[in-house]
């Protein structure tokens, strides 16, 4: 368990260690929805408890994240101050798409039922005032590998690192214990990934496939990843990766989600990535890999949903909808999930 500096806002569970299932869920929250929302978000904590209270070995956690476009549905006063809609990236061979997303729960248990139970709890809550835009079910694959086939984890920060590259502190105390998140999906065309011999892999990764031991190719996934401060220090994010797929429909992927004390670090490995760098046009595991969401969202810390702003003053006003009896989805409701490994995981679970 961490322990909070002294008078420091509680942060959400954002450092808790990688379980082995996980659900993430995105959803933009309909006109007149705002308040259900609030009053959700003002009693998940409360929800998380209860639903993981008869199995405390299941280590259940959600954190919640919300996007530029609703906060000031939600909340009066101050926003984030680096709280800004996903930017999208077109390279010269391709692009980080931009995609809707209001709200993301972030569930994460050792067991997969947990994660689905409370995801459902949520939507009760939810389902006649929100769209999902995306949902994907993650789990732990071999010895925390992507499905590529490669170990997804050793740089994560640790401790005291861990704390300080991805809570918000003095430089924007409004929201001190506050974090940023930036997810994507991708998916892998794994026929053609399989296809190439292991030391090309080994190339695009940077890292030898059997060993984990990292090469010497300034090329490479994990060379571009690196990113450097001013001061020549690593610049360092937390990664909570997943895997996921489909067999039987072919689709094969890993859910990035990167949580940072400022999106200005992720943000540069993504134009490294999909711009280039002077030592690459772009990063190679995009060739076989296609990012297929992308959001950014801001974390508040627990203090923050324990005692939420006061709405705007016009949604004081505004009523809220009667719940429909049903909701009825088209044929188009359906999403397909999808998405990559993003640079390396190291949780106490990961390695």
């Amino acid at each position: 368990m961490t322990v909070e500096p002294s008078g420091a806002p509680e942060p959400q569970p954002v450092l808790s260690p990688l379980t082995t299932a996980a659900i993430f869920l995105v959803v933009t929250v309909d006109e007149g929805g705002e308040q259900p929302v609030r009053d959700l978000l003002a009693d998940l904590p409360g929800l998380q408890r209860a639903y993981g209270f008869g199995a405390p070995d299941g280590e259940l956690s959600c954190v919640v994240s919300i996007g530029s476009g609703v906060w000031g549905r939600l909340f009066d006063g101050p926003r984030p101050a680096r709280l800004h809609p996903f930017r999208e990236l077109t390279g010269p061979r391709h692009r980080a798409v931009a995609t809707p997303g209001d709200l993301l729960f972030h569930l994460r248990a050792t067991r997969q039922d947990l994660c689905f139970g409370l995801a459902s709890e949520i939507m009760d809550r939810l389902r006649a005032y929100v769209t999902v835009e995306d949902e994907v079910q993650g789990f732990k694959y071999l010895d925390a590998r992507d499905l590529m086939g490669f170990v997804d984890g050793t740089e994560n920060p640790q401790g005291p690192a861990a704390r300080a590259a991805v809570l918000v502190e003095d430089e924007d105390p409004e929201f001190a214990g506050g974090s940023y998140v930036i997810v994507q999906k991708y998916l892998h065309d794994l026929p053609a990934w399989n296809a190439l011999p292991v030391e090309a892999q080994e190339k695009i990764i940077g890292r030898r496939k059997l060993t984990n031991v990292e090469l010497d190719e300034p090329a490479s996934h994990v060379a571009l990843n690196t990113v450097e401060g001013p001061d020549g220090e690593e610049s360092q994010i937390l990664r909570d990766n997943m895997p996921f797929g489909s067999p039987g429909h072919g689709e094969f992927g890993t859910y990035f989600i990167g949580y940072s004390r400022t999106p200005d670090v992720t943000e540069q490995m993504l134009r490294n990535m999909f711009l280039g760098t002077a030592a690459a046009t772009h990063d190679r595991i995009l060739d076989f890999s296609t990012a297929v969401t992308g959001t950014l969202f801001f974390t508040p810390s627990a203090d923050f949903l324990d005692d939420l702003p006061d709405p705007p003053a016009a949604a004081e006003e505004r009523p809220v909808p009667p719940v429909p009896h049903t909701r009825t989805e088209g044929p188009d409701g359906a999403r397909a999930d999808g998405s990559l490994g993003i640079g390396d995981l190291n949780r106490s679970t990961a390695k």
